[in-house]
């Protein structure tokens, strides 16, 4: 769905907080019930009908129809609002501008703070490419499937936000993470465009190495991005440097499938160079090779090559606890399903 913000500003107070509990009634209920809302709004009854009504209008809640009881589901336009209202109550967004990318599972859009910096904020938006791609597996989200879609997407902006907060502060080529809420990335505006757009390159062999260090040093530090390839580099418009982005996949070197990620990592950027450049190196990193090179740097292995292994700290995917696992099922069947 495409963010509209038109309407944030003129939501009343009330009816953020019919929203707020729509969204808090969704942990439990598929279809949250009338009565419940006004229970947790603390609004009188009479009134909610009315809130929820223009709410629905505005595409924020949907009615269900054909249940025993009166009752509504949030949107993702709602859960955008909710977020949003988060972001400029701190002040870290103030204007939401124009959409400039799509993602298989998220929208990304230039927005504005205060002073009027330009920021891009990256919304996770799983279940729209998802929910086909394991329609089979009907028990795999329950009985609550739109709230849960909602869940996992907060869990990826969570999880994100925690990569890219740590690799930044380790100096890998990242955007600057400022903010975030819900399903929300707030990040640094770069002037960059995605590498799938070159169609010519005055040396692609040291692009291509530059691009496999990367690989190699995420692997020393622990991590293995999940999902290195064309449409997740940027190019810097006035260094010609490559910026990473998307992490929500990114995994520990002691996942069980990690091998297979790192391989699939350098296969990605080897057929990419091949296919758009006609470049093809006979040399390339190898996984087991890596890894001893790495643990040679750290000495005894829990000392990594930045001091500490980065996988260990933000919790990847090889060290998360249920929620984690749970996130990663969807992720990994998009990441498979995904053809470099």
């Amino acid at each position: 769905m495409k963010l509209d913000a038109t309407d944030l500003r003129y939501l009343t107070t009330e009816e953020f907080r019919v929203l707020t509990a729509v969204e808090m009634g969704s942990k439990n209920h598929e279809v949250v019930p009338t009565q419940l809302i006004s229970q947790i709004s603390k609004l009188k009854s009479g009134g909610i009908n009315k809130l929820l009504g223009g709410l629905a209008k505005r595409g924020l809640v949907s009615r269900v129809k054909n249940v025993k009881y009166d009752g509504y589901r949030l949107t993702y336009g709602g859960y955008d609002y909710l977020a949003l209202r988060a972001l400029s109550k701190r002040d870290t967004i103030a204007a939401v501008g124009n959409q400039i990318g799509v993602g298989k599972e998220s929208d990304i859009y230039v927005v504005s703070d205060p002073e009027g910096e330009e920021r891009v904020i990256k919304l996770h938006r799983l279940g729209r490419i998802s929910f086909r791609a394991i329609k089979t597996k009907r028990d795999y989200l329950g009985k609550r499937r739109s709230a849960s879609w909602m869940y996992m997407s907060r869990l990826a902006a969570q999880k994100e936000w925690a990569f890219m907060k740590i690799l930044h502060e380790h100096g890998f080529p990242v955007p600057r993470p400022i903010d975030h809420a819900r399903h929300c990335i707030l990040m640094e505006f770069i002037d960059a465009y995605p590498l799938r757009q070159i169609s010519s390159h005055p040396s692609p062999g040291t692009l291509y190495s530059t691009l496999m260090d990367i690989i190699v040093s995420f692997a020393h530090s622990g991590l293995i991005h999940g999902d290195f390839n064309e449409f997740n580099i940027l190019i810097h418009r006035v260094t010609g440097s490559p910026i990473v982005i998307d992490f929500p996949q990114m995994v520990s070197t002691r996942h069980a499938d990690a091998e297979w990620y790192f391989n699939r990592d350098v296969d990605c950027i080897r057929t990419f160079f091949k296919r758009r450049f006609g470049y093809e190196s006979l040399v390339w990193p190898k996984f087991t090779s890596t890894l001893k090179e790495g643990e040679n740097k750290r000495g005894k292995g829990e000392e990594g090559e930045n001091g500490f292994r980065l996988d260990v700290v933000v919790a990847a995917s090889g060290f998360g606890g249920k929620e984690q696992e749970e996130l990663e099922k969807v992720l990994l069947i998009l990441t498979r399903l995904c053809i470099c």
